[in-house]
């Protein structure tokens, strides 16, 4: 199967459903950062702290997988160049509509994260990638384009599941209300789903996912050339929050 092509269509139906990472940012959330107050998340509650994110005016920024009206919209009320990066039309135009209503400077482009050959080297000084690598196989190309596209002394700030999530079969911890471990890490839907479920995600327009390990997901940012200067994690996934957090974000800096 030609799994960009899948995901990019499950991601148009998603934006459809108003999964909450398709639902553009408010009026108020536009003013506040027209202010300098710059809140943006790449994981489900916590905000980047705003000295990760520095003074971007007139700055370039890429929102990496990040369409869905959220990210770009405030960076750009903020005073940034943004270009929104998505493999997802509908999620791009999520940002487009934002642009047009606010009069934002935003540039939109549709893509494959593990692919960024249409820009330059050192092209950004920003790179913001909220959750959305567990819907590609492979993370590494990721963290080397990052690392390409980015100035000297640009930064990445990457939200990314922590793997325990691909772990445990969540059929059988919804209906129990007890999360057991199950599967090995890294994990594929592509390799562990049954052919029944497979067709039922096709069917049902679902994105398929992957878990990745914290050594590519960590490591292969230091391998690609990376500074980790940062790190936090959140909640998210109720069965876990008492145990773990399920989101992981890293503050990666190109210093050489």
């Amino acid at each position: 199967m030609n799994l960009l092509e899948h995901n990019r269509i499950a991601w148009n139906n998603e934006v459809k459903k108003g999964n909450q990472w398709t639902i553009p940012i408010s009026e108020e959330q536009i003013q506040e950062a027209k202010k300098g107050i710059i809140k943006i998340v790449l994981t489900p509650f916590k905000t980047v702290p705003e000295e990760w994110i520095g003074n971007i005016v007139n700055k370039n920024v890429l929102c990496l997988a990040s369409g869905g009206g959220q990210q770009g919209p405030i960076l750009a009320a903020a005073g940034a160049n943004v270009t929104v990066f998505d493999n997802s039309d509908k999620q791009l135009e999520q940002d487009k509509k934002i642009a047009v209503k606010y009069n934002l400077n935003i540039k939109t482009v549709k893509g494959n994260m593990q692919d960024l050959s249409i820009f330059s080297d050192d092209t950004f000084d920003l790179i913001i990638h909220p959750v959305s690598n567990c819907f590609i196989d492979d993370i590494l190309p990721v963290w080397r384009e990052a690392y390409r596209v980015l100035k000297k002394n640009g930064r990445l700030l990457s939200g990314f599941n922590n793997p325990i999530m691909y772990m445990i079969n969540w059929e059988k911890a919804e209906k129990t209300r007890k999360c057991v471990i199950e599967t090995a890490i890294p994990y594929s839907d592509l390799k562990s789903l049954s052919d029944a479920k497979k067709k039922e995600y096709t069917e049902n327009m679902a994105p398929f996912e992957f878990g990745h390990s914290l050594t590519d997901q960590i490591n292969g940012q230091i391998e690609a050339g990376f500074s980790i200067s940062g790190f936090y994690e959140d909640k998210g996934e109720e069965l876990l929050d008492e145990f773990t957090n399920a989101f992981i974000v890293t503050r990666a800096d190109k210093v050489s």
